[in-house]
């Protein structure tokens, strides 16, 4: 059998070992092979509980016990969309939340629905009126796809929101997490998530010395944490503890593999294009003035209407 040095390791042609009867005496002292530190990346490296204690691997009941005594102490237990069992509101609530923070979205969410109390009178509306009560949400575009989907549920499912994720999914802005989330918190089907907050918790006691972690490592301890427990109430309390841990100073999804740092909002292409949007809900407009420069308003136009959210008709923009 081939055996080759590398410092006191040495290989035998099917792992690394650390001692060998055929092994030179005087082998010096070395660092271990790269493929044994990358196999000490562990999800069971210790952790530390939120008390700050060496914990090892939480075992999934303690880590249950946890989150649970958190969200009886602490929850969020009057958000608005938590008090609503209407497939309807809860679709709503999952579309502007998404890359929007909670206490934004509050207000806006009742303005929404007194705005338009039901699906029938969402898919009725013009793209103009629902954009004037989405405005200040940023990313118009989900006002737009909010729109195309009660139209589509109306069309297809005789306005009632379906729950399979396959008939979600088909809907234009219902990406996974999305169709997985209206299936939990409207229907309490037994499905899993993984957002920031879910993702923080789990990086947070299961893989902590992992420097970089795939969301599809996670998928595993999302399912265990979760198998038995009420689907809704579950992940609003895993939500809700690693909202917690992120406002103690627990900033963990940079680790994410894929994960991308959100850019500045001040002179960016959202800030153009929201602009241009409260400028012609106003009325159709020749959109000048704007202090960003002509390159950016240009591109900002674009991108708009290649979105759908605006037309020109001769020198003049207006909402679609």
């Amino acid at each position: 059998m081939r055996k080759e040095w590398d410092g006191r390791w040495w290989w035998s042609g099917r792992m690394w070992c650390m001692s060998c009867s055929n092994a030179p005496k005087s082998a010096p002292l070395g660092s271990r092979p790269r493929v044994l530190a990358r196999r000490s990346l562990s999800a069971r490296q210790p952790a530390r509980d939120p008390k700050g204690a060496d914990s090892g691997a939480l075992a999934v009941g303690t880590f249950r016990s946890v989150v649970w005594g958190y969200w009886k102490k602490e929850g969020r237990h009057d958000l608005p969309w938590r008090k609503t069992r209407d497939p309807y509101r809860i679709l709503v609530s999952e579309m502007m939340l998404q890359q929007t923070q909670v206490p934004r979205v509050i207000e806006k969410y009742e303005e929404f629905l007194r705005a338009f109390p039901t699906i029938h009178a969402l898919a009725e509306a013009s793209l103009a009126e629902v954009l004037r009560v989405w405005g200040g949400l940023g990313y118009n575009r989900r006002a737009k796809y909010v729109r195309e989907i009660a139209r589509g549920i109306m069309t297809r499912h005789a306005g009632g929101v379906p729950r399979e994720y396959d008939a979600l999914r088909v809907f234009p802005g219902i990406g996974d997490y999305t169709a997985r989330a209206v299936r939990v918190f409207a229907f309490n089907e037994p499905d899993v998530l993984i957002e920031t907050n879910v993702r923080t918790a789990l990086i947070y006691h299961f893989f902590s010395h992992v420097p970089l972690i795939r969301d599809g490592a996670l998928w595993e301890y999302v399912k265990k944490v979760a198998a038995g427990q009420d689907p809704r109430m579950w992940h609003w309390a895993l939500m809700d503890y690693g909202t917690h841990l992120k406002r103690s100073g627990i900033k963990l999804n940079a680790r994410r593999k894929g994960y991308v740092k959100q850019s500045r909002f001040e002179g960016s292409l959202r800030q153009v294009r929201g602009a241009i949007l409260r400028e012609l809900r106003q009325g159709p407009s020749l959109v000048r003035g704007l202090p960003f420069g002509d390159e950016k308003i240009a591109n900002a136009l674009t991108s708009l209407a290649c979105d759908g959210l605006i037309v020109r008709e001769g020198n003049l923009w207006r909402v679609a």
